[in-house]
């Protein structure tokens, strides 16, 4: 769905008008057009990327992200002996259903977590940030994707920004 909307912006100029009247005019004319043709821009990236990014789902994917829309999923683990019940993991999923948090747990409390954000055109992970026991970023992860939607690049950085390392990956298909 698209939708074009033109606007025109005439000024008429009296006779009388002095010549810096009409800069004025204009100047006026090209500030109206050029925020008309910003705020249409925003209004189409608002409008039409996210439903672009959803498009692009399969309608399994989208019924299992509606399902997890603004969801926090809670992990329990209980000791079979003591009976004592401690947090496991969490999930925290945002407004469009995908995971942006996930922290897991031990028995003396937080093991490691994992933030992530995502493409808002493929809805794919373009970053992700894993933080230690003392919830210190220990690397910084950064994705490129292929065409057909599988990882292309996962580049490792340091908490300090310092790129140490860069996965490949390669898909080999065989016919058997």
């Amino acid at each position: 769905m698209a939708a074009v909307i033109l606007v025109e912006v005439r000024v008429v100029a009296r006779a009388d008008t002095k010549p810096y009247h009409l800069i004025i005019y204009h100047l006026i004319i090209s500030f109206m057009k050029r925020f008309i043709s910003i705020s249409l821009c925003v209004l189409y990236s608002v409008l039409c990327i996210p439903m672009l990014a959803q498009s692009l789902l399969t309608p399994e994917q989208l019924a299992k992200r509606e399902r997890k829309k603004n969801l926090i999923v809670k992990e329990w683990n209980t000791d079979d002996k003591t009976k004592t019940r401690w947090l496991d993991r969490i999930k925290i999923y945002d407004d469009q259903g995908r995971c942006i948090e996930e922290i897991e747990y031990a028995t003396y409390g937080q093991k490691w977590r994992v933030t992530s954000k995502y493409d808002d055109v493929t809805g794919k992970v373009i970053e992700e940030v894993e933080y230690n026991d003392r919830n210190r970023a220990t690397r910084i992860k950064k994705y490129e994707w292929n065409e057909d939607g599988t990882k292309a690049k996962q580049y490792n950085y340091l908490p300090n920004g310092k790129l140490y390392s860069v996965k490949v990956y390669e898909y080999i298909f065989s016919d058997k």
